[in-house]
């Protein structure tokens, strides 16, 4: 991941070498894609021996895979944590995934590198890793899901909400409207896009005047 902030607090020295790996992949992948990205030059930016990336990881492939699932990982920690939050305060469900619409943009401001791999390898099909991205983007929607399921059942939401579909599409919204405001609209702050999906949220979801 691009920031060190990302590594596991007390982790061992193994860990930390794993962590340098992972913001040197992810740099190099996002300027100049997989296939051009060696590694020589992965081990080059993290500052350690070629021998060293291939003793953490048996490829560059599996480094990857792992990148991925770090970062995914990552992500469903923090929605998953935005909604306990919520939830400990006594907040609605449409509070925890307003939290969780935060949490999601705040990720994708400490780590824009490795969100745009993550969405651009959600689309391509030929991908060794293709299974397990796809079991971690679950992961993350699961989260959404849970919340989504505790508001129907609660009759704070709509019994007619499809919960799987509009998980998706609450995660998929804050991923590429992040990634639009990063590209297109730099000069606005996390704050002023939260509150436009906020109000998104509001009227889409909870069907409030």
């Amino acid at each position: 991941m691009e920031s060190s902030s990302a590594a596991p607090a007390g982790g061992s020295r193994r860990e930390a070498t794993r962590q340098k790996l992972y913001e040197a992949a992810v740099t190099l992948i996002a300027e100049q894609g997989f296939s051009a990205t060696t590694v020589d030059e992965i081990a080059e930016r993290a500052g350690v021996a070629k021998g060293t990336v291939y003793y953490n990881f048996a490829s560059k492939s599996v480094l990857f895979e792992e990148l991925l699932r770090h970062g995914v990982g990552l992500l469903t920690a923090s929605l998953r944590e935005a909604a306990e939050s919520t939830a400990r305060a006594g907040g609605s469900k449409v509070d925890a995934l307003d939290a969780m619409i935060r949490a999601g943009l705040v990720f994708i401001d400490r780590y824009p590198a490795f969100t745009q791999l993550y969405v651009a390898e959600l689309w391509r099909t030929n991908r060794a890793w293709q299974s397990t991205l796809l079991v971690v983007r679950q992961e993350a929607v699961a989260v959404v899901e849970d919340v989504l399921r505790q508001g129907v059942a609660g009759g704070e939401l709509s019994e007619e909400i499809d919960v799987p579909l509009t998980a998706a599409a609450l995660v998929g919204m804050v991923l590429v409207a992040a990634l639009d405001w990063q590209a297109f609209q730099p000069g606005r702050s996390l704050d002023d896009v939260h509150a436009a999906l906020s109000r998104l949220l509001q009227g889409r979801v909870s069907g409030r005047p």
